[in-house]
């Protein structure tokens, strides 16, 4: 790893860690934490093991444990999680599982593009590097493709990949600017939350790195994500149309919709009349009746296209993250006891 180009260990970083059946690995990603992240938020969403027992066991001074009395999801224990670091005065708040499938190694290049002002939320991205990409399980990079694209065109972040990537950090500050009643609290979590980070115009940048794969087993339905995941991704991508083309803004897009979806539905309501009419009677439909048909579907087409063409340009560019401060480390606000919070 090169060398930080800016001192990571000013800024207050927290590690935010959703636990959930991971007593035998969270004890490791623990240790992997490097000594300069500030601090440390374990979230115990009701697992039934000795997870929480175990992250006492290393008696980390950095460790806040919050646990639930319910299980909430990933994404309602990163919430919780989120909200402690904030309490804790974090600025830079990062998402790394229980299962020691992300390595600490790549903090540094995380947290990065946010300390630095280029980004506003930054994420991992395993498809970058064709041997990184041969570490990943074939089901994994097929579903991945699909639901890539799918949440591109949800989400309006045209360039960037791997969604479902959970390494990830965000700034505080602009979290704060999200609407969090619309996050999905279980497994559409960084799905959703793209969602939201459009709306509030927040810059996202890939992080090259790869995955680590052991021998678990994924507790993600694949039924259901092939039937629910694009639902709510086409439902996502309807209401940020909405909002973003014809609430927030108008602009001319918001007319190339328009036009588009009119003469797409005028010549497909004729042309399906017109060949009805004509298999009934038997009679062939004349060059007119089908030109009336073709021509406003062809026009429409270019115009919808052309709304994706906007669409793909309009990607947020200008970071939201302004006041990140790279105080100077006391050493004595990570020299206490491990905390711990009980939440419902």
């Amino acid at each position: 790893m090169n060398k930080d180009p800016i001192d990571l260990q000013r800024f207050a970083i927290c590690v935010v860690v959703p636990m959930y059946k991971v007593e035998r690995e969270i004890q490791d990603v623990i240790r992997g934490i490097p000594k300069w992240i500030r601090n440390i938020v374990v979230v115990d969403d009701e697992s039934p093991d000795a997870s929480l027992e175990k992250v006492k066991e290393l008696g980390d001074p950095r460790v806040t444990a919050v646990r639930h009395e319910e299980n909430q999801g990933v994404g309602g224990a990163m919430m919780t999680g989120y909200a402690k670091a904030m309490e804790l005065g974090a600025e830079i708040m990062v998402k790394m599982d229980g299962d020691n499938q992300m390595s600490p190694d790549y903090l540094p290049a995380l947290i990065r593009p946010i300390a630095e002002g280029r980004a506003d939320y930054a994420k991992g991205n395993r498809f970058t590097d064709n041997r990184l990409r041969a570490q990943m399980p074939l089901v994994r990079r097929i579903g991945n493709i699909g639901l890539s694209f799918m949440t591109k065109m949800a989400s309006g972040y045209w360039n960037m990949f791997d969604p479902t990537n959970g390494y990830t950090a965000i700034s505080a500050e602009v979290y704060r600017l999200l609407n969090l009643e619309r996050v999905h609290k279980r497994y559409f979590f960084e799905s959703s939350l793209f969602l939201e980070l459009n709306l509030v115009r927040a810059v996202v940048a890939d992080v090259p790195m790869p995955a680590r794969y052991a021998d678990e087993s994924s507790s993600m339905s694949i039924p259901r994500v092939l039937y629910q995941f694009p639902y709510r991704l086409t439902r996502g991508f309807l209401y940020r149309m909405w909002l973003e083309y014809f609430v927030l803004d108008f602009s001319v897009a918001s007319l190339f919709i328009v036009f588009g979806l009119l003469l797409t539905l005028f010549g497909g309501i004729w042309g399906a009349v017109a060949w009805i009419s004509s298999l009934r009677s038997g009679v062939v439909a004349s060059t007119g009746t089908v030109m009336i048909a073709v021509l406003p579907l062809i026009m429409g087409f270019q115009l919808l296209l052309q709304a994706l063409v906007f669409d793909v340009q309009n990607v947020p560019r200008q970071v939201r993250t302004q006041h990140l401060t790279a105080k100077p480390r006391d050493d004595a606000e990570s020299s206490g006891r491990l905390n711990e919070d009980t939440r419902e």
